[in-house]
């Protein structure tokens, strides 16, 4: 047995600066996985997103490389590499090797960067410490400097670090070209997604900056753009479709988190406007896009519930003794951005997806409150449309609400006890859901025939009684009121999914729950039959679609003839043509008999033309003959009188002469 080592004073160590880095990526970039290796990008495009912010160059060019490797330059001032009289050392090393080193440290207004991303001098120095390679050319003072480092080690072959030539005059900014390392980060792939939609909310929170985006892997470049920033992002995410004008607010203001707390600047914008086809709300912090939102997304809802509450109690909307309206209500029609700045900044970490700043809080929350009261008295017409539809939303997601509970009690019931059993259900010996099929049939007389028909080792049989409800036609509410819907679902037992923004998370739809291998519609070859099929289909696209999707959902066809030779051979036929075939090739007198509907069918048929994997026709329902039924549905069973009409003028004698066929 080892013999473990001793714990004293000579048992502690630190760790250098690269490998704080290299070691435990995860504590700098929040993740060694691709999270974090995306990370390295926000933090190089920040610092040049700084500096034009601040003036110094209007453009940005990023470059993903087939290698997995990243490039990006600006037009600032570029970085500082020289002698630094002061710190005693060069000021490549003080961005490029120190963890909480840089130029923004000075929150009193008097340093380098306003309102910048970066605040703790983490990001080029940790990101230069996760490289493979990082290669820094940069243009200052009319000279281009170049460094080069490995793993975290300067390799620059000069005394000093770094190579000083002469460049062309005027010639200001900074290329930096990295490869994050595998051995720091488990995946380096980043996606061209993820480039895309990075630099568009840099665009979108950055007035008048351009940012390009060039992939070597596509030879395309793409180029984001947003004159008026926020405004304009709004505006496009609206199109037409927003029931109110946009609305704009800005605000400066100073203040401090505590008394006892340093004074700082902080600028504010909220750009929204309400609509109903399109929602969107994005919280952004010294361009940061904050995924968490924190301060501001407490400061947004805190606001807009509190001034359009007391707008509807004034105008004397609310029922009695209903509820005030929550911020779902409001969030389910409202289109809102707002990019926050500030000269000090407390993120939750290092990754900067949620800020905690108190004063930036209170401060948004009271500016908003004011602005939102203004606005009401000033726009009384657009007013009346948010207060108005804020109570359809918030009356909406209380109906759902109760809706919810009732259905997820129906469909909670378990089927396989004497007290909860579903009125004729029968099931299947095998519970095995890699075998079980399910026969959902027309009528009693069917679920004889089937019963009697099928192998009741695998083959379960539930039947339908008459048509089910149009769900098309129909709202939630009516659905899960039907007992023959409710039924069927608690015996397909995958809970529903549905597209109801109140109703999302329902009834926890699993396919994994789900005990059949195959849903067998088996519907009798006529007219009603048919409309009983795409009643069906039409639920289950509606209800359950990832049941189609993934190919459970089949269709049992049904012989539409009977035709026996003089010798009392039987033959089954599908379709008019088959019917012809058989007959011509028999060469004798037959007796041809139109299939009776599936309850008047002997049990030996059921099994040989419908049930026997063997014999059996089963046509798989794909996405899109689902959606073709709900069209036609749509067309047939809506509300599309004039589709209708000019549909029967167009093809209805086609299915005249069907009729006739004997």
């Amino acid at each position: 047995m080892t013999k473990k080592k001793g714990y004293g004073n000579d048992s502690l160590s630190t760790l250098e600066e690269k490998d704080k880095v290299r070691l435990r990526p995860g504590v700098i970039f929040g993740s060694d996985g691709i999270s974090g290796c995306q990370h390295t990008v926000m933090e190089i495009v920040g610092n040049s997103r700084d500096e034009a912010v601040e003036g110094f160059g209007k453009m940005i060019h990023v470059k993903r490389m087939k290698d997995h490797s990243i490039e990006v330059t600006d037009f600032g001032r570029g970085i500082p590499i020289e002698w630094n009289e002061k710190e005693k050392k060069y000021n490549w090393e003080i961005v490029f090797c120190i963890l909480y080193g840089g130029g923004k440290y000075d929150n009193n207004g008097d340093s380098n960067y306003q309102f910048s991303i970066g605040l703790n001098g983490l990001g080029t120095a940790a990101t230069q410490f996760a490289s493979e390679y990082m290669h820094v050319t940069v243009f200052r003072d009319d000279f281009q400097y170049n460094l080069s480092f490995e793993e975290g080690e300067n390799v620059t072959k000069s005394d000093c670090g770094y190579i000083k030539t002469p460049c062309k005059k005027g010639r200001t900014g900074t290329r930096i070209h990295w490869k994050p390392d595998l051995k720091v980060f488990n995946d380096i792939h980043i996606s061209l997604e993820f480039f895309k939609e990075v630099l568009r909310r840099q665009a979108i929170v950055n007035k008048g900056i351009t940012f390009t985006l060039y992939d070597e892997e596509l030879d395309e470049t793409f180029t984001y753009f947003y004159e008026k920033g926020i405004y304009d992002y709004i505006k496009e995410v609206n199109g037409d479709t927003a029931f109110t004008d946009l609305s704009y607010f800005e605000l400066e203001t100073k203040g401090r988190d505590r008394e006892d707390k340093p004074e700082y600047k902080v600028k504010i914008e909220v750009a929204f406007s309400f609509n109903n086809e399109v929602n969107t709300l994005e919280y952004y912090h010294n361009s940061s896009f904050l995924e968490h939102g924190g301060a501001p997304d407490k400061a947004v809802k805190n606001a807009f519930v509190y001034a359009i509450d007391k707008e509807i109690a004034r105008l004397n909307k609310y029922n009695k003794s209903e509820k005030k309206i929550t911020f779902q209500d409001v969030e389910d029609s409202l289109s809102l951005v707002t990019n926050t700045y500030s000269t000090m900044t407390s993120y939750e970490n290092q990754t900067k997806k949620a800020i905690t700043n108190l004063f930036i809080k209170n401060a948004m929350n009271d500016f908003l409150k004011e602005k939102l009261e203004i606005y009401f008295i000033e726009n009384r017409v657009e007013a009346e449309k948010i207060m108005g539809q804020v109570l359809v939303n918030k009356r909406s997601r209380e109906k759902a609400e109760k809706t919810r509970i009732d259905v997820r009690k129906k469909l909670s019931k378990k089927i396989d006890n004497i007290s909860n059993r579903v009125k004729k259900f029968v099931d299947c010996r095998s519970k095995d859901k890699n075998i079980r099929e399910l026969f959902i049939v027309e009528g009693d007389s069917a679920l004889g025939s089937t019963k009697m028909g099928r192998d009741a080792n695998f083959q379960a049989i539930m039947p339908v009684r008459g048509k089910i409800l149009n769900c098309l036609k129909s709202d939630y509410e009516k659905i899960f009121k039907n007992d023959i819907i409710m039924d069927l679902l608690r015996v397909i037992g995958c809970g529903v999914e549905v597209k109801s923004k109140h109703l999302k998370d329902l009834a926890d739809f699993d396919m994994e729950k789900m005990t059949w291998n195959k849903l067998i519609i088996c519907t009798d070859a006529d007219v009603d039959g048919y409309q009983i099929r795409c009643l069906i289909i039409t639920m289950l696209y509606v209800l359950t679609p990832t049941m189609i999707e993934e190919g459970y959902v089949y269709i049992a066809e049904s012989p539409l003839y009977e035709i026996t030779d003089n010798k009392g051979n039987n033959y089954f036929a599908y379709t008019e043509d088959e019917k012809r075939k058989i007959i011509k090739s028999l060469r004798r007198k037959v007796r041809i008999q139109r299939s009776k509907g599936l309850g008047e069918n002997e049990p030996e048929m059921m099994w040989e033309t419908t049930m026997n994997p063997d014999t059996r026709r089963l046509v798989k329902v794909t996405p899109a003959d689902a959606r073709a039924t709900k069209e036609a549905f749509e067309l047939f069973l809506g509300d599309n009188l004039k589709g209708r009409k000019e549909f029967i003028e167009k093809y209805g004698y086609e299915y005249l002469d069907r009729s006739d066929v004997s």
